[in-house]
């Protein structure tokens, strides 16, 4: 599918371009308009899934009005790479910035994401006097695609946790020539960041994440205000109610494959039930045309067909699988380096600045954006942008 161009005999990066058959865009359009959908569920909310209106009104955005070739071209804006590390084919993007001095900063996606969640933030991070912000907190910007994921290889060999993939993180920032690095995550990269920072990779000076996943299953502090009883519950809420994907793509990733690979449909209502608020905000772009921040259908309908066109709805679950059966997990040795956190209200939960202290003992800078959810690059990548800045600004 993609076309490959050039190689660099001295550091093993070949240049990358995505070139999707026109063959396979009439079959996927063949088989949304073939799909078989459930009867209405029989609650007025998303307890029961994901809502028969919203899978209906994507489905015929996706059909009648979606167009794959935009988002290639505007895929060419951005240089593009692969390089094979630890046997695995690594897909990235790498935009140098233009400005002296630049801090080179790799961000690390999650699930049901992709580096496409990344795309809006990479102008005001590597060029930020376009976007009001100051040459000197400009960054070089590496977005790679992790193992399993989009344009990524997919691992034929068991091993693959977040613990790997930060290794591998660190080799690829290497072989890119960066000696001193920084390194942001969210969701699944906010679970490779930490790895990373608990590894110490010679040129690592700092992390930032904005996903507390060591909380997932249970608060990791005291729960004495309203602010973290809010957060207990909602993680309460989230293991009660909210994580059918996560135990399923845990347990099973490869059962759920077969539904994931066999059907766009299923494959869009598998992604966008993930969480409330981000769900309702999905809901609201193709229900009522009201996107929130930059999750417009388009975009949203790009990281669909993403996962479509390159067949990775089995191999990006089994992540999840990989990382509860790894032998170490996010507990020791600590991180050392400098922390950087930022708790956007509409995540999963929003982790309390006690907790994140507990986790990190060298939390160097917290905050609290006014604005944003699980996909706070992609809502509001302006936001997201500032966030990065502020958290790494004492690190220059």
């Amino acid at each position: 599918m993609p076309r490959h161009a050039g190689r660099s005999a001295a550091n093993y990066v070949r240049s990358f371009q995505v070139e999707v058959p026109t063959s396979q865009l009439l079959e996927l359009r063949r088989r949304i308009a073939a799909m078989s959908l459930p009867t209405a569920e029989q609650v007025s909310d998303r307890s029961q899934g994901v809502q028969l209106a919203t899978t209906r009104a994507l489905a015929k955005y996706w059909l009648t009005r979606y167009d794959w070739r935009r988002f290639e071209k505007a895929l060419r804006r951005f240089p593009q790479y692969l390089t094979e590390i630890d046997g695995v084919d690594i897909h990235f993007l790498h935009v140098p910035s233009p400005h002296p001095g630049a801090l080179p900063l790799i961000v690390t996606h999650g699930w049901p994401g992709s580096f496409v969640e990344m795309l809006d933030v990479i102008g005001p991070l590597t060029d930020p006097t376009r976007y009001g912000g100051r040459a000197a907190e400009a960054f070089h910007v590496v977005v790679p695609s992790i193992p399993g994921f989009g344009f990524s290889g997919q691992p034929t060999e068991l091993g693959w946790d977040t613990g790997r993939v930060a290794r591998a993180w660190a080799e690829l920032m290497h072989r890119l020539g960066y000696d001193r690095y920084v390194a942001q995550g969210g969701d699944v990269g906010a679970g490779i960041t930490d790895a990373m920072g608990r590894q110490a990779p010679v040129g690592l000076a700092g992390i930032h994440m904005n996903l507390l996943r060591s909380a997932l299953s249970a608060p990791v502090g005291p729960t004495d205000t309203d602010e973290e009883r809010a957060a207990a519950a909602a993680i309460l809420d989230f293991n009660t109610a909210g994580s059918g994907y996560r135990i399923e793509q845990t347990t099973r990733p490869q059962t759920i494959g077969y539904a994931l690979l066999d059907s766009p449909i299923a494959l869009a209502a598998w992604m966008l039930d993930h969480d409330t608020d981000s769900y309702y905000k999905v809901a609201g772009a193709f229900r009522a045309a009201l996107p929130t921040g930059n999750l417009t259908r388009d975009q949203i309908l790009d990281n669909i067909t993403l996962y479509w066109l390159t067949g990775t709805g089995a191999s990006s679950a089994r992540v999840y699988w990989e990382s509860a059966h790894a032998v170490s997990g996010m507990t020791s040795p600590p991180v050392q380096v400098p922390v950087g956190f930022s708790a956007f209200p509409g995540e999963i939960f929003q982790a309390p600045k006690t907790w994140v202290q507990n986790v990190y003992p060298t939390l160097a800078y917290y905050n609290q954006p006014v604005r944003g959810g699980h996909f706070a690059a992609w809502e509001e990548p302006a936001l997201f942008a500032a966030e990065i800045r502020a958290a790494f600004r004492a690190l220059r």
